[in-house]
Order: C-alpha cells, then sequence, then structure tokens
C-alpha cells in the first residue's frame, strides 16, 4: 500500500523530468570537459537518444536505475501496484532493447551509462575515452564524384588600413 495520497503521488511523478536530469547534465559536462561536442534529445533517432556525440557516430543514453530497471540498489519494486510496475519495467527494457538494435543497424555506436555509475565521475571520463573514437576525416565528395573545393571564408578589412579618410 502507498503511504502518500493519490494526489501527492501524482504531484511526484509529475516531477520527474524526461530530459535535461542531474545525471544527463553531469554526462554532458564530462563530453564537453574530453572535447566531444554532442546534440542533445535528437527526436529523429529511435528512442530519442539523450545525447548524440558528432563525429564520433555514437549515442548515449543515460537511464536512471529506477525507471530502466537496472538491478542495482536504487531500482527496487515499489510495494504498491506491485503487478502494474513490474510490466512497466518489463515493457521499459524491451523499448530500451528495440531502440538499441534500430540505432544499431542504422550504423550507430550505442552507449549506456547508468545513474548509479557517476558516483564516480572518473570511471565514466576513463569508459568515454576507452569508446569514443573519432571519425577519420574524409575528403568532401560532391554529387558528380569530384572533390569539393574548400572556400576561403571572407576576410573582413581591418579598420587600421582604411584609415581615417574611409570611416
Amino acid at each position: 500500500m502507498d503511504n502518500v495520497s493519490k494526489k501527492k503521488r501524482s504531484r511526484i511523478m509529475a516531477a520527474n523530468k524526461p530530459k535535461d536530469t542531474k545525471p544527463e547534465k553531469a554526462v554532458r559536462s564530462i563530453l564537453y570537459a574530453l572535447g566531444y561536442r554532442f546534440r542533445k534529445n535528437v527526436k529523429g533517432l529511435p528512442g530519442t537518444p539523450d545525447i548524440v556525440v558528432l563525429g564520433c557516430d555514437t549515442v548515449v543514453f543515460v537511464h536512471g536505475c529506477f525507471w530502466h530497471a537496472h538491478g542495482c540498489g536504487r531500482s527496487s519494486t515499489p510495494k504498491s501496484n506491485v503487478a502494474f510496475w513490474r510490466k512497466k519495467m518489463a515493457d521499459n527494457k524491451k523499448r530500451d532493447a528495440r531502440n538499441a538494435d534500430e540505432l544499431a543497424a542504422a550504423g550507430w555506436k550505442v552507449l549506456v551509462i547508468w545513474e548509479c555509475q557517476l558516483s564516480s565521475p572518473a570511471k565514466i571520463r576513463k569508459f568515454f575515452i576507452k569508446e569514443l573514437k573519432r571519425k577519420e576525416k574524409r575528403e568532401r565528395i560532391c554529387h558528380e564524384g569530384k572533390r569539393e573545393e574548400k572556400k576561403k571564408p571572407h576576410r573582413r578589412k581591418s579598420s587600421k588600413r582604411r584609415g581615417a579618410e574611409g570611416r
């Protein structure tokens, strides 16, 4: 039996944010410090990955231990409405596996960071150093198959060169 009212439980559950959680922010901070650039919550990919690392063909899911039934000490099944929660957790795990399979089939490397792993940021940092490899630089090929020429960036003339009359 639940020890809080339905109304209070509803407020508690509504407060759980689907994105920009503390664990996600911690992972993004580590990636940024390592020099990787990324996009957040890319909706065009299966499962809307929490982080898509640019230049590595890698997606990162930051899973909460409770919601994704990790099996660690943080992932206990609630004592009320047990059948609902067991089904919910099983469905979440199936959905996670399906999304990972679809992403892998599309050529993405899928990494999962669990909330409980964030107690050791140094280990997460080492994990990313080991797992994330930047793609080799490739020549740009235009539609005709010829090498595309790089355009020089437009340079603005310095005001020092113009002198007082040119202003």
